[in-house]
């Protein structure tokens, strides 16, 4: 009875110790996926004169599986199916109908009104004017929108500051935080701080 009560209690000592290497090699694995991802971002920026790629957060769930988003954008570079669009520590069936576990973060500035207020005032005069077609316009907004994004990244005073990915849940726990993993400009990687405890400064980030 001593040598069971001894090993139920080596047992107990041992799930939580698992359990969080278990954690942290997921998250190592999802740092890993935000890498790939940032190398094809970066391949797109070298033919976009170091502009970002301009789509939306997420891609569009529909009964036919995700469309648009920075999947279906990238698709030359990294195909659509690539295991590195998902965080290995992601079950949610929601989250996967979507195709990426990650929030391409340039996707939600791009509405914001400092972004959307200067191009509209750069547009108002093409529309007025009349002689470019909607997808014409549609092009040029693209490209205005990516230009005051990267604008914006490239003129924080820290290059980890603000991700421009991340995981759309918390599913990395350290300790008592949990924080989402993120790319950054410069293409480092790394644990985002808790949104509800500081301002969104990475931290603990890696090269």
């Amino acid at each position: 009875m001593v040598t069971v009560g001894i090993i139920i209690l080596l047992i107990g000592m041992l799930v939580p110790v698992l359990g969080g290497i278990r954690a942290s090699a997921l998250s190592v694995q999802c740092l890993n996926n935000l890498r790939q991802l940032g190398s094809a971002i970066g391949s797109h920026r070298l033919s976009h004169k170091q502009l970002l790629p301009m789509t939306d957060f997420l891609p569009l769930v529909t009964e036919e599986g995700p469309e648009g988003g920075l999947p279906e954008l990238l698709r030359s570079t990294l195909p659509a199916d690539d295991p590195s669009w998902i965080c290995p520590a992601d079950f949610d069936p929601e989250s996967l109908s979507t195709g990426t576990s990650y929030y391409y973060v340039p996707g939600l500035l791009r509405y914001t009104p400092q972004i959307q207020i200067p191009v509209a005032q750069a547009l108002m005069p093409l529309i007025l004017d009349g002689t470019l077609s909607p997808s014409q316009i549609e092009r040029q907004r693209l490209a205005l929108e990516s230009r005051l994004v990267t604008n914006f990244y490239e003129a924080a005073r820290d290059p980890r500051l603000f991700a421009v990915m991340s995981d759309t849940q918390d599913r990395h726990p350290i300790g008592d935080l949990n924080p989402r993993n993120g790319l950054f400009i410069d293409g480092g990687v790394g644990p985002l701080k808790d949104n509800e405890e500081s301002d969104g400064t990475p931290f603990e980030t890696d090269p």
